[in-house]
């Protein structure tokens, strides 16, 4: 099949990617000059594990443009990834840039094809784009879906070519198959992935009661962190003990600084102020939402209070800027409110993060030191502090870390390090939800 992806961000480019992965034909249309061309040389604009490889490894069948009637031209599916960010003021979805590529597509058409939103979009959003591009285009046969992603970062790849579902928002019979032959490398066995038809409501709905949902695990466990630490338990076990539980699971019980990135934090808001509107205020959400806030805020508080109280004139070494490991994605991420107060409040800061300097120049204090590897980072640092689980992080002994350092005091906010080794050589570790 032939598919144009409206997009070449982290969404449009995986996406893309993974379907010429799949044998059909891809077109991504991608209007910033500089990230067209350096995908036109096979250079990733975002770091995501086996990217490079996929896209080197399926060129033939994978076009980057800038014109969209060129990639438009003969496509069956027509898939619109462009950006949703939180609009100011109100908390809601920006959607301009959503309806604009709706219209846009709709106007460069010369033939009958199905839209499909892969962008995250409130719910109504497909009604929307269906009025405006029968407005645009009254004389064509235009079919609109919605096929929400359910990528994660760093495991994307992964997440979208063994999928736990696909989920399919469409209500004529054309879109229905045609979905079902962009996804029948995934629907067919061996893999044999459930494909969830649905209104159009209901699919824009199940994504963000997803990631609201996930939220909640997250959020939940790191308040059972706190309770643990002020009770005597350790939060690692309680995790464990209840994903034991298979109405629970294991995953997102990880307890840590508060979630961030591109989804949670945008799509929780957005999923409170969707419920507002209608009338059906989800309090559970609204509370998600308030205490992970609260959650980043505060650690630069824990560190302050491992330090004695004071951190003015210390020098403190940050593993880990983005808001995760194997991403190099700097939105939301707990690094940024820890960083900003630990230099308000006198420390000097030292930091370094595998792939992320580059995205979190922008945001930080320009008077922290940027570091060229952990140790480095470390070097004659009083304390150190981790943000992001990296695996190379792990790996670092207590003995190359007491070398390195001039203070002995470890705030773990992944419970990542070996806590035992640390003991031993004589740091002071703080950690997360142990007792």
């Amino acid at each position: 099949m032939r598919i144009a992806m409206i997009g070449g961000g982290y969404v449009g480019l995986v996406s893309g990617a993974c379907f010429a992965a799949f044998g059909h034909e891809v077109a991504i249309v991608e209007a910033d000059a500089a990230r067209l061309a350096a995908l036109r040389a096979r250079r990733m604009p975002i770091y995501e594990p086996g990217l490079a490889e996929l896209v080197a490894e399926h060129d033939a069948r994978l076009r980057f443009t800038a014109s969209l009637a060129e990639a438009v031209a003969g496509a069956e599916a027509v898939f619109i990834a462009v950006g949703t960010p939180t609009r100011r003021g109100d908390g809601h979805a920006d959607l301009s840039y959503v309806f604009a590529a709706a219209e846009q597509v709709a106007r460069a058409l010369t033939a009958p094809t199905v839209i499909v939103t892969k962008s995250t979009v409130p719910v109504g959003t497909g009604r929307r784009i269906a009025r405006i591009v029968a407005e645009a285009r009254p004389d064509l046969a235009i079919e609109v879906a919605s096929n929400p992603e359910f990528l994660r970062e760093g495991n994307a790849i992964a997440d979208f070519m063994h999928p736990d579902r696909v989920v399919v928002g469409c209500e004529s019979a054309r879109a229905r198959e045609v979905l079902a032959r962009v996804y029948a490398a995934v629907a067919t066995p061996p893999l044999s992935a459930p494909v969830l038809f649905t209104r159009l409501e209901t699919a824009e709905l199940i994504k963000y009661a997803a990631n609201a949902f996930l939220a909640m695990k997250v959020t939940f466990i790191n308040e059972m962190a706190d309770l643990a630490e002020r009770v005597g338990a350790d939060v690692g076990e309680i995790a464990h003990g209840i994903g034991l539980d298979a109405r629970i699971g294991p995953r997102f019980l990880q307890a840590g600084p508060g979630f961030g990135g591109s989804c949670f934090p945008k799509d929780t808001l957005a999923l409170v102020r969707i419920a507002q509107e209608a009338g059906a205020p989800t309090r559970l959400i609204e509370t998600v939402v308030a205490v992970n806030d609260a959650r980043k805020a505060a650690n630069a508080a824990r560190v302050i209070a491992a330090m004695g109280g004071d951190v003015r004139g210390k020098t403190i070494a940050v593993w880990g800027l983005t808001f995760k490991a194997e991403t190099d994605d700097m939105r939301d991420s707990p690094a940024i409110p820890l960083v900003a107060r630990l230099d308000g409040d006198g420390a000097r800061l030292r930091v370094f993060d595998p792939q992320g300097m580059e995205q979190a120049r922008p945001l930080l204090p320009g008077r922290i030191e940027w570091c060229d590897d952990a140790l480095a980072a470390a070097r004659g640092a009083d304390a150190l502090v981790v943000v992001t689980e990296w695996k190379q992080f792990r790996d670092i002994s207590a003995a190359a870390l007491l070398a390195a350092m001039a203070g002995r005091v470890v705030v773990d906010l992944r419970n990542l390090l070996d806590e035992a080794a640390l003991l031993e050589a004589g740091f002071a570790v703080v950690g997360i939800g142990k007792g």
